[in-house]
């Protein structure tokens, strides 16, 4: 391949490669979200049982219809939570999120006082604050809120008991990820409701914290893969509103059970989450694992799995997805171009599956999504290009030969071999056709008194002359002999009225010669004719000489012989046909005979006759 093909072969590529890049780095999602993440899905779903095996520390408490029906509509008075609370710990609960909006005072202080006792004998419980932000940020990647809801002042003033419930969503809708951590108003971090309650039963050196120097939030010493965003990919250990049995679920307690119970329940150690559990309060949310949503206070259980177990997907680092990218761009580059056919055809299969083994291999070995879309968007649209290149390439190199071939043959023979798909092979066919032997009469003495400069000139005029009619009238030029020229008519396509077309091309020759000889006489004070010979009949037509080295597309035969012994007794400016020939356009021209004469090559004399011009 030349130079300045692989240079254009390698501009397109990388333009492809950087736009999958820019693809890749438009947003934190990247452009092509909505195929990435479902990919991303399937691979999360079709983890087995036994990795899938909740956390029997985690409880779930209930606000369903049964509770709601024996304790009334919500919102409820907030003894009744500080009832409960004492209820769980008095049942061994080692750590309590209420995830209830608590922002307002209740119009009984009382209510408001026993809860905020209950509070400030328990340190393990958590109240939830929610995070109002703007419909939209001043500059993307901000997370600059419009209001932050803390619970009422009536409840605790303890900051310690209160972490953020906020849920974000992907582009999709889904809820794949938490945020760890979210700023407040003074920009101070407010930790999830599922890092704080993690917090509770976690070791000192292995709690979850934000390090201020870095702004990177840790578990112990391991540094968690959140994004931009403080968000790390929540693995869901169960589906949405999954029964307990042996191996699934969390447990769930109805809110009515837990408070009426009469007994201390066995929840020694257990992290108890207490929540919205009914469609009519608003607070489900789709995930990847199901297509029935998910309460959000069994999202934040699944959350507090993740952290306990420190089981996290992580996204590839930007600058090990744009190596994939690269990598991958310039081997599709590379083999593309060196390829072609049904091998490049096999070579894209092959990457295409390889990169997909490769992006499992990433998941396999340490829970990491390497982009998938973005690497084969480059390969396909790098694949894609360099068919149409090829194409385009072919195309080119198609019109060049027929350029060069044109110049020698009548393009009729170049179009016929280009389409026929097959190569170019010994052998013909007996076909019916007219032949034309045209020489220049006078062309020796004339060159004896030009220039040789001179008279190649003239030379190439005159058989450029002849080279138009035979073109203009469908004819193919079979070969240029010294000072003559052979042609045919109906071959390689026949046409039923070749006769009639080689008469029309001679008679063409002869007046634009007449010109010629005009224009030759006032420069050089001599001028030259043609002598034309017309034969029609059968002849074998096809291509003879050496099949590895040179071929020559011709007709020979006896109808061949005739045409040229015609030439050869025409005079000056004289059109001589055959008798096969004449009987084929006597009513289209006005043609005159003169007799028979003797040939070379056959036994009797043959009639002739000289073509005068059209009717």
């Amino acid at each position: 391949m030349g130079k300045k093909k692989w240079i254009n072969t390698l501009a397109a590529g990388l333009v492809l490669m950087l736009l999958s890049t820019y693809f890749y780095t438009v947003n934190s999602s990247g452009l092509f979200y909505f195929i990435e993440g479902p990919l991303q899905d399937v691979l999360r779903k079709a983890k087995s049982v036994e990795e899938r095996q909740p956390e029997d520390r985690i409880k779930i408490v209930k606000i369903d219809e049964k509770s709601l029906k024996a304790i009334g509509k919500f919102p409820w008075d907030r003894t009744t939570y500080a009832q409960l609370i004492e209820k769980l710990e008095q049942s061994g609960a080692a750590a309590i999120g209420i995830d209830v909006v608590l922002a307002e005072p209740s119009k009984n202080p009382a209510d408001d006082k026993a809860l905020a006792d209950v509070l400030a004998k328990y340190h393990n419980v958590i109240l939830p604050v929610q995070i109002n932000y703007p419909s939209k940020q001043q500059q993307a990647g901000d997370l600059v809120p419009e209001r932050v809801d803390y619970p009422t002042t009536t409840l605790t003033t303890n900051k310690q008991q209160m972490a953020h419930i906020n849920v974000f969503v992907d582009k999709d809708g889904k809820a794949r990820k938490l945020p760890v951590g979210l700023p407040d108003e003074d920009g101070t971090f407010i930790p999830a409701f599922s890092v704080a309650l993690a917090n509770l039963v976690l070791d000192d050196n292995e709690k979850v914290k934000r390090d201020e120097a870095t702004g990177k939030w840790r578990r112990g010493s391991v540094v968690l893969p959140t994004n931009e965003r403080n968000q790390v990919t929540t693995e869901f250990f169960t589906l949405p509103r999954q029964k307990v049995d042996a191996t699934t679920g969390y447990e769930m307690l109805s809110f009515v059970d837990v408070l009426n119970s009469k007994n201390p329940m066995p929840l020694q150690g257990s992290i108890v989450l207490v929540g919205p559990f009914v469609t009519a309060m608003q607070d489900e949310y789709p995930t990847p694992i199901s297509s029935v949503k998910m309460f959000g206070i069994e999202i934040h259980a699944n959350m507090i799995q993740t952290l306990l177990e420190s089981k996290f997907y992580k996204d590839a680092s930007t600058p090990v997805g744009i190596g994939l990218i690269l990598l991958i761009s310039l081997l599709a580059i590379y083999l593309f171009e060196r390829f072609k056919g049904k091998t490049a055809l096999f070579i894209f299969i092959g990457l295409f599956v390889v990169y997909g083994g490769v992006w499992l291999a990433f998941y396999i070995a340490g829970s990491t999504f390497a982009p998938l879309v973005y690497p084969q968007f480059a390969l396909v649209t790098i694949y894609i290009w360099s068919l149409v290149s090829h194409y385009l390439d072919e195309r080119k190199e198609r019109n060049r030969v027929t350029g060069i071939f044109g110049r020698f043959v009548s393009k009729s023979v170049v179009d016929e071999l280009l389409q026929s798909g097959e190569d170019v092979k010994l052998g013909g066919s007996r076909k019916d056709i007219s032949l034309i032997f045209v020489d220049i009469r006078g062309f020796t003495p004339m060159s004896e008194r030009l220039e040789p400069e001179q008279v190649i000139q003239v030379l190439n005029e005159y058989l450029d002359v002849c080279t138009k009619a035979i073109f203009k009238f469908n004819g193919t030029l079979d070969k240029f002999i010294g000072d003559g020229v052979m042609a045919m008519f109906g071959a390689p396509i026949e046409y039923d009225n070749h006769p009639e077309m080689a008469v029309r091309a001679a008679i063409e020759m002869k007046s634009q010669a007449n010109v010629l000889e005009q224009k030759l006489i006032e420069k050089y004070g001599i001028g030259v004719k043609f002598g034309l010979g017309i034969n029609s009949g059968p002849a074998v037509v096809g291509n003879i000489g050496s099949e590895d080295l040179r071929l020559d597309y011709t007709a020979i035969g006896d109808t061949v012989n005739l045409s040229a012994r015609l030439e050869s007794n025409a005079k000056p400016g004289q059109i001589l046909i055959s008798e096969q020939t004449y009987e084929r356009v006597k009513d289209l021209f006005e043609i005159a005979s003169i007799g028979e004469i003797k040939v070379k090559g056959k036994e009797k004399p043959v009639a002739v006759y000289e073509v005068i011009g059209n009717l």
